[in-house]
């Protein structure tokens, strides 16, 4: 079979397939031409997805009849000369338009600006219909229609007109946020109108445009630098996650990417702090010599590749979990949201109406007293020890709850709380001063500006684990050895595993020895932890290393183990706790760094501000 040169037709359907993939795939080309030719106003309409009408309206800098002639051939730009290693435009491999033109019906009108009039050029099916002159503000008008007209076989792949236009959407937002100073407008007959308007320098309005309001209120900014390649925009603060990862935004000199390394790293410097098959939420951008990274990996340029991978990524950790210690331990505003909506859904419509007057009695009547440390409560007492068992009660030094079971003693319903000590005034601490224990479980703190509530359980979770990884990356953490050593059976398998890294238990103050084929003895325990429950802990750590990704290294592995740890020798939910122990629980939480959220993700406080409160009772 002889070699052949294909017709230009062929090759630019061929390159269609790779550059074109989706009306989406389509916007995005016509959206980076029109920023590339300095536009401050984009008009995006549609109509079927993309895959009827795609039109895209610039009031860019335009072209003249011998520009037109050239932008449907392939490999012509304006873009480049002859090196690859300088790239600053968004395009440049000149193979968008010619490519749309071969499996569309593709007409360009341009006029440049200190032009008196315009020019328009139409290609179908890759072929040439026609180049007159036209009239039109300066500027550039591309419209598609057809769109694989010409190659009716990927039609069948495309998705629905709504699975189309919202890909379009979300080509939008990325361009949006990447450009704030440009004004987008997105409409068209299969969607309502969604605008843009420019923000200036200020990137994160944009953000907010896109990520809604709540991301200003819930977002740290990151601004660090590591050999001449910096990181800039803002992530936001763990409890503010949500439940995939399109709302991960990367950017490489002002270049949307969805790379995979990028990603990784986002993910990894929240590990820990966000719960599994939840995301952060963040935009970054990422600025570096444009020598040191390839744009030219995919025709879509949405993949990139680092001469230093490693570096990138270890200034997208570092930058990340250095502003989650420095910002990071307050909570979502959303979990405030979310309890002022809660309570405003038992509103009635028109105004208060008071409920059936209830006769009390003592079958109605709290059976609980009121105090400083419990509060008012209905539900029915809880175990006081909860796996701490009824050991002396010990000073909160060093995180070790008191476990004493809670005096019963009774007191008056009306017994005033006791004074505040000129230490625990609110305003001179961020989460106030303890004021009630309710349920055994929840801490409320009067802060100057509003009330906390703290989760005791998901907060002393977090300051074990953080005690845990300071120490471990220390010294060898100090354990305490038990009388009669525990021997807990297991599957042989989950025997081996273990023993596998009994070493690193080891560090942990975790003392584990095999015990026949198909049994643990552990002899030691972590000191810090206290009383623990052994069985319950050994199995979840067998189970967690069956599931461990093997590639993942030693120190990330041991701080999962830490965080097991501390999940199993935190203050439990029921305990009663005096004022004097909330209150340090309280001092304690300020100063550890990611207290705002437990190992596994969930917020440990919700703060409301006195307006909010005041507006529930209609006093503003």
């Amino acid at each position: 079979m002889s070699i052949k040169l294909l017709s230009e037709t062929l090759i630019n359907q061929i390159a269609a397939g790779e550059v074109i993939e989706r009306p989406a795939s389509a916007a995005k080309e016509l959206i980076e031409n029109a920023l590339d030719a300095g536009a401050t106003r984009i008009e995006i309409a549609t109509s079927g997805g993309g895959k009827s009408l795609l039109r895209v309206t610039d009031n860019g800098s335009g072209m003249d009849e011998r520009d037109l002639e050239l932008a449907v051939r392939r490999h012509c730009t304006s873009k480049i000369t002859d090196t690859l290693d300088d790239i600053h435009t968004l395009g440049f491999r000149g193979e968008a338009l010619p490519s749309i033109g071969s499996v569309a019906r593709l007409t360009i009108s341009s006029r440049r600006r200190d032009s008196d009039g315009g020019a328009e050029i139409s290609v179908a099916g890759g072929k040439l219909q026609h180049l007159r002159p036209s009239a039109l503000n300066p500027g550039t008008i591309v419209e598609v229609r057809d769109l694989f007209f010409a190659t009716p076989a990927r039609l069948k792949f495309l998705k629905t007109e709504k699975a189309e236009a919202g890909a379009i959407t979300e080509i939008v937002k990325r361009m949006a946020i990447a450009f704030p100073q440009v004004r987008f407008v997105l409409s068209g007959t299969d969607r309502t109108t969604l605008e843009f308007p420019a923000t200036g320098d200020d990137h994160l309005a944009r953000m907010a445009q896109i990520l809604g309001k709540d991301f200003r209120d819930n977002a740290i900014e990151i601004n660090a630098e590591r050999e001449d390649v910096t990181l800039t925009g803002f992530a936001g603060v763990p409890t503010f996650n949500r439940g995939n990862a399109a709302h991960q935004y990367a950017f490489v000199n002002g270049r949307p990417v969805q790379d995979k390394l990028v990603l990784s790293a986002i993910r990894g410097a929240y590990a820990e702090t966000i719960p599994s098959g939840r995301y952060a939420v963040a935009v970054l951008s990422i600025g570096l010599d444009p020598a040191l990274v390839d744009v030219n990996v995919h025709p879509a340029k949405s993949d990139v590749r680092f001469r230093d991978p490693q570096l990138v990524r270890g200034l997208i950790v570092g930058a990340i979990r250095e502003a989650l210690a420095r910002d990071g331990s307050r909570a979502a505003t959303t979990g405030a949201d979310g309890m002022l909506r809660a309570f405003r859904a038992g509103f009635q419509p028109n105004g208060y109406r008071p409920q059936p007057q209830q006769q009390w009695s003592a079958e109605t009547s709290p059976s609980r007293p009121f105090s400083a440390a419990a509060g008012y409560s209905h539900s029915p007492p809880r175990p006081a020890g909860n796996g701490f068992g009824e050991r002396p009660q010990t000073s909160f030094d060093g995180l070790t709850m008191p476990t004493a079971r809670a005096e019963t003693t009774q007191t008056s319903p009306w017994m005033a709380p006791a004074p505040v000590a000129e230490a625990e005034v609110p305003s001179r601490f961020p989460l106030g001063a303890a004021r009630a224990q309710i349920h055994e479980n929840y801490i409320v703190a009067q802060t100057e500006t509003g009330l906390v509530i703290v989760d005791q359980h998901a907060a002393h979770e977090r300051l074990v684990f953080e005690a845990m990884r300071k120490a471990l990356h220390s010294k060898r953490l100090a354990s305490q050895v038990l009388l009669i050593p525990e021997i807990i059976d297991l599957p042989e398998e989950d025997c081996d595993r273990l023993m596998q890294f009994s070493s690193e238990f080891g560090e942990l103050g975790l003392g584990i020895e095999r015990f026949g084929p198909g049994a643990i003895a552990v002899r030691e325990t972590p000191a810090m932890l206290g009383e623990v429950d052994a069985s319950g802990l050994i199995k979840q750590l067998a189970d967690e290393i069956a599931e461990w990704d093997t590639a993942s290294g030693l120190s990330a592995k041991l701080e999962y183990v830490a965080a097991t740890m501390a999940c199993h020798g935190s203050v439990r939910s029921g305990r009663r706790l005096r004022p004097e122990e909330m209150n340090a629980l309280l001092r304690q939480m300020e100063m550890t760094p990611g207290s705002g959220q437990c190992n596994h993700g969930r917020p440990t406080y919700i703060e409301l501000k006195l307006s909010d409160i005041e507006r529930l009772f209609g006093r503003s």
